[in-house]
């Protein structure tokens, strides 16, 4: 199937749900953005910082980039000009980096947790502890260019179905308890970001507001 046949597939799915789509873009080549940009997707995910940069002054203006895979404090640099949303945020050193290069650009740059959901070692991510450490910081609250909009999660790479429940529900009861103490008063804090191609009906159903979908769009991966 076309690129855009598979975006209006998404958006048919996500119709009504208040989910959004976030279009993974990496290693697939501009040519095949600007396809899914023409089919209606403005929300872009990319996984590494060097692919970001080299896309985004390729497409218009009013593209959502969004940093979904790990970052280094000195990447951030790069990225701070025009990123949207980073969702890969586990530590407050890299929150204090974003807050440094953000203000230097005049902008406020959003950003989730990213918390350990999987039973998988190599997936990176927050412990809930770590969470209320960094929240409870008066470095965090010092902050005046990030602005935390919710949650972030990889689930483990398995079909079953049961797991990977229980997996989204860990991270919704991590939003809840985050949202209830802390941002109790701040619309904002919304987004709870779980899900991909395999596993989004699943998320969705467990509260997902962005799931991160890219071989289902743009086929396998370069």
């Amino acid at each position: 199937m076309a690129i855009a046949d598979n975006l209006h597939f998404f958006q048919q799915q996500l119709a009504g749900t208040g989910c959004r789509l976030v279009t993974v873009t990496k290693t697939h080549p501009v040519e095949k953005l600007r396809e899914a940009y023409d089919a209606g997707a403005r929300l872009f995910g990319e996984n590494r910082v060097q692919e970001m940069t080299a896309k985004q002054p390729l497409l218009p203006p009013d593209v959502e980039w969004h940093l979904i895979g790990q970052l280094q404090t000195n990447k951030v640099k790069y990225i701070a000009p025009f990123v949207h949303t980073i969702q890969s945020i586990d530590s407050l050193k890299l929150l204090l980096e974003i807050e440094k290069q953000a203000a230097k650009h005049g902008r406020v740059v959003r950003g989730l947790l990213q918390f350990h959901i999987a039973d998988e070692e190599t997936k990176s991510g927050l412990s809930l502890a770590e969470a209320h450490e960094i929240l409870q910081s008066e470095a965090f609250r010092a902050l005046r260019h990030v602005r935390l909009t919710g949650v972030m999660g990889v689930a483990t790479n398995t079909p079953d179905q049961e797991q990977l429940r229980r997996e989204f529900r860990e991270l919704r009861g991590y939003f809840d308890q985050i949202k209830a103490q802390y941002f109790a008063d701040q619309p904002e804090f919304r987004e709870i970001s779980m899900g991909m191609s395999a596993d989004y009906k699943l998320a969705i159903e467990e509260g997902s507001t962005l799931i991160r979908v890219g071989s289902a769009i743009f086929g396998t991966r370069q």
